[in-house]
């Protein structure tokens, strides 16, 4: 459960949660300071230390909370302890791996063809994108903080990533082979180029520093408009 005060308003966790969130994504894990979220946060960097005893607690508490919205269940006792070595990404490993790949791939990848190979890609292609879109914020502060921490560089980029484009490899290899899609000359890099393209309307674009106007209905039915159009031959 993603924990909150009982002693303090919820609202003031829920706002320490969301700057820190903020700090942690332009910064990454190394360079964000207490001092940093403080200041976000529009309090005196000893105050925080009333609601978490470390910046360690406080990445944490940010990575288990940051698709949780308020209020916030089971709260514990502040300030939220220093989290025991390896806990931390232990749930990050977790999380990453709940969410490793559609079903909708995994079922593609384990049965029979499907009868329509656009209706089978278009299924892939929109639960991936909805989960992309659903875990964003944990997916953006995972990206963030890889660029200078290895441990979370691992899972995320040799780990989560790589085993994302592996399985999508696979899958259009498959469907190459049996000219069920139109053929890519490298399915690894068609594979790489789906999965970035999702990745970027989903999850990149809330971050963009100069964002084009667009709702998330149209980001999402265009991503996969584009990209099944590329790969699937026109309904008839």
């Amino acid at each position: 459960m993603c924990p909150v005060a009982r002693e303090t308003p919820p609202d003031r966790i829920a706002e320490l949660i969301k700057c820190a969130t903020q700090v942690f994504i332009a910064q990454g894990y190394r360079r964000t300071q207490m001092a940093d979220v403080a200041t976000a946060l529009g309090v005196a960097k000893g105050t925080l230390y009333l609601y978490v005893e470390s910046k360690e607690a406080l990445f944490d508490l940010v990575a288990r909370c940051a698709d949780t919205p308020p209020p916030f269940a089971d709260p514990p006792v502040l300030p939220v302890p220093t989290p025991k070595p390896g806990q931390t990404l232990r749930y990050v490993r977790e999380r990453l791996a709940k969410n490793r790949a559609p079903a909708a791939l995994l079922k593609a990848l384990k049965g029979r063809p499907a009868a329509d190979p656009r209706a089978e890609l278009e299924a892939i292609v929109r639960e991936l994108y909805d989960t992309l879109s659903e875990n964003r914020v944990g997916i953006k502060l995972v990206d963030s903080s890889a660029r200078d921490t290895p441990e979370i560089a691992a899972l995320w980029f040799k780990g989560a990533r790589s085993g994302l484009v592996g399985l999508l490899t696979q899958y259009l290899s498959d469907r190459f082979r049996q000219k069920r899609l139109k053929p890519a000359p490298d399915p690894a890099v068609a594979a790489r180029l789906v999965l970035e393209t999702l990745v970027f309307w989903a999850v990149h674009r809330h971050w963009d520093a100069a964002p084009q106007p667009v709702t998330d209905e149209v980001a999402r039915e265009t991503a996969v408009h584009f990209v099944v159009s590329a790969l699937a031959e026109d309904a008839r």
